[in-house]
Order: structure tokens, then sequence, then C-alpha cells
């Protein structure tokens, strides 16, 4: 996925191997953001690293094929790749079927074919386990990270700060300091 102006890796994990897979294998980054779910955002961008490691590979194809059984073993394996393994083991394989039914079984095709800035962000909320927030991360990280920026890119890009706008361990503190900040004021507001 890397270009000549693109990052070498994405700092969301603090581990460099894991930060650097998510730039080389465009998998990991799908993987990591249908992980990210009700843990941190260094749990569940590392998971695809531990996901690697435990099966030998990042295969899409593999991944579907796998029986969901031993899918969910390998997420319970400890440490757990998530707070509910389960649960997370089919999500990624749903992904990884839905890559291998749409897009080939490669990753990048999902951007890389993207007609233009609404048929990139349609195509990422095609994916299972990616929602809107998700899709507008995605949309941001590939258009400030990647340079990735079909017509109409600044249309669908999101207005707000994302995961997109980390470029340091620094600027991930201060991007969850702020997420935090807006969920305790969402908690505090009023109900009707």
């Amino acid at each position: 996925m890397a270009g000549p102006s693109t990052p070498t890796s994405l700092p969301f994990t603090g581990d460099p191997e894991a930060d650097e897979l998510l730039v080389r294998e465009p998998l990991a980054l799908l993987i990591g953001f249908t992980l990210d779910q009700q843990v941190t955002v260094q749990k569940a961008f590392a998971g695809p690293l531990e996901l690697r490691n435990r099966l030998g590979h990042l295969d899409a194809a593999r991944i579907a094929a796998t029986d969901p059984q031993e899918l969910a073993e390998v997420f319970r394996r400890r440490p757990a790749l998530h707070r509910f393994p389960g649960a997370m083991a089919t999500r990624v394989r749903d992904l990884c079927a839905a890559l291998v039914e749409q897009h080939d079984g490669h990753a990048a095709r999902v951007w890389a074919d993207a007609r233009d800035g609404r048929d990139l962000e349609r195509r990422l909320l095609a994916l299972p386990g990616i929602g809107p927030m998700k899709a507008k991360a995605l949309i941001a990280i590939l258009g400030k990270r990647f340079g990735v920026k079909p017509a109409g890119w600044d249309e669908v890009a999101p207005t707000w700060p994302t995961l997109g706008d980390v470029d340091s361990t620094e600027a991930l503190e201060r991007y969850q300091a702020g997420k935090r900040a807006m969920k305790a004021a969402a908690r505090q507001a009023p109900t009707g």
C-alpha cells in the first residue's frame, strides 16, 4: 500500500512491527478497524499482527475459508485478541469473505478501484464491521496518510478529528483524550 509519500507505519499500537504491518498490508488496516470496538485503539490495531502470528498468514481467502470454531479458538487463545473474541472472529471472517466475494480477496482494491469519493465510501460501508464512523476514519487515513484521494474525496472526508489525523504517539494521546471528553460530555447531556 505504501507509495512515495506514505508513512512507513501508523502510530496506533506502540509496537513498531504492528504499526508497520498496518501500512504494508491493507488487510491488516481493515482488520484493525473491524476490531476497533470496545477496546483501546492500541489493542485493536495490534490485533492484525497477533492474528498473522497465530495463523502464519494474513490472507483474506484463507481466513474466509477457516472453520468458524477454529478461528474463534485462535481469537480466544491467551491473551485473547479482543474483549469479545468469538464475535470478533466471526466479524473478521465475514470481512474476509466479503473481500473475496467483492474484491477478489485484495483489500487494497476497495480503494484502488473506487471511481470517486462517494464510491470509496460506498465500498467501505459494504464491508462487515465498517460502519459510517469507521468509513469516515478510513477515508481520512487513506487520503491524509496514503494520498488516496479519488475525485470528490473532500466531499466524503470527515471534517472532525479522526485516526487520519494521528501521525505520532502524542497525536494519538490527544485524539484519545478528545474522544474520552466527547463521550463524557455525551453522558452528561440531558436526555429528553
